[in-house]
C-alpha cells in the first residue's frame, strides 16, 4: 500500500517572513496608533507615524536575514576548506555522528563515505553545521514576502484610522486589529499544517497584551503632557 506524504517545512523560509511581516504590520501599527491616540495626538499625526512605522519592517527583515545567510556561508567556506586540507578527519567526524545517531560503527562510516563521495560539503552542511535547503537564509525572498505581508497587514489598522476618528478610534482599533491577527494566525498555522486555534489564539493574546502595553505608555505620556 502506497501513500504519498505532504510535508510543509519547505515552506519555512517564506512563511516565516510572510507571518513575521504581517503580524508585525498589524501589532506595530496599531501599537503605534492606539499609542499615539491615547495620548491625545491628531489624527494627521497617529496616520503618519503609522505609516513611518511601516516603512521600516522590509528593510529590517532583509538586514535580519542578510546575517544569518552570512553567517551560514561563512561556515559553508570554513567547513569546505576543512575538506579540502583534511579529508579523513572530517569523513570521521561525520562517522561519529552517525554512530550517534544510532548506527553502528562499520555502516556509519559506510555512509559517510557514499555521501561524501556524492557530495561532501552537502553532507556536511547538513548533518554538521545543520543547515539544509528547506530552512537556510534566503534575504530576497523573505524581504519580499515580509515586505508585502507588512505593508497589507499595516494597511489594515491605517484604514481603521482614516474611516474612524472618533472617541472609538481606540477600541476600533484594537478590536479589529484582533481579528485581523486572529485570521492571519489561523491561515498561518494552516499553511503549516499546525492547529488553527492555537496558532489564531496565541497570535491574538500577544497582539493584545503589545497594544495594551503602549496603550498604557501613550495614556501615561499624554497625562504627564
Amino acid at each position: 500500500m502506497s501513500h504519498k506524504e505532504l510535508h510543509r517545512s519547505n515552506r519555512v523560509g517564506w512563511l516565516r517572513a510572510a507571518v513575521l511581516g504581517a503580524n508585525d504590520g498589524i501589532v506595530s501599527t496599531a501599537s503605534l496608533i492606539i499609542g499615539f491616540a491615547a495620548a491625545s495626538t491628531t489624527q494627521e499625526n497617529i496616520l503618519l507615524a503609522g505609516v513611518a512605522g511601516a516603512m521600516s519592517m522590509a528593510a529590517g527583515e532583509y538586514v535580519s536575514v542578510s546575517s544569518q545567510s552570512d553567517t551560514e556561508n561563512a561556515d559553508l567556506a570554513l567547513e569546505k576548506k576543512s575538506l579540502e586540507y583534511e579529508f579523513a578527519f572530517e569523513l570521521d567526524e561525520l562517522s561519529r555522528i552517525y554512530e550517534d545517531r544510532g548506527l553502528e560503527p562499520a555502516l556509519a562510516a559506510e555512509v559517510a563515505q557514499q555521501l561524501m563521495a556524492h557530495d561532501a560539503l552537502g553532507a556536511h552542511a547538513r548533518d554538521e553545521i545543520g543547515i539544509s535547503e528547506n530552512v537556510n537564509a534566503r534575504p530576497v525572498q523573505a524581504a519580499l514576502y515580509s515586505a508585502g505581508a507588512f505593508t497589507l497587514g499595516a494597511a489594515l489598522p491605517l484604514l481603521v484610522v482614516w474611516l474612524n476618528s472618533g472617541k472609538y478610534l481606540i477600541s476600533s482599533v484594537a478590536i479589529l486589529s484582533l481579528v485581523f491577527l486572529a485570521f492571519l494566525g489561523g491561515i498561518a498555522a494552516r499553511t503549516g499544517g499546525a492547529s488553527i486555534t492555537i496558532g489564531a489564539s496565541r497570535v491574538a493574546c500577544l497582539g493584545a497584551l503589545a497594544m495594551a502595553l503602549t496603550a498604557g505608555v501613550g495614556s501615561l505620556f499624554g497625562v504627564t503632557a
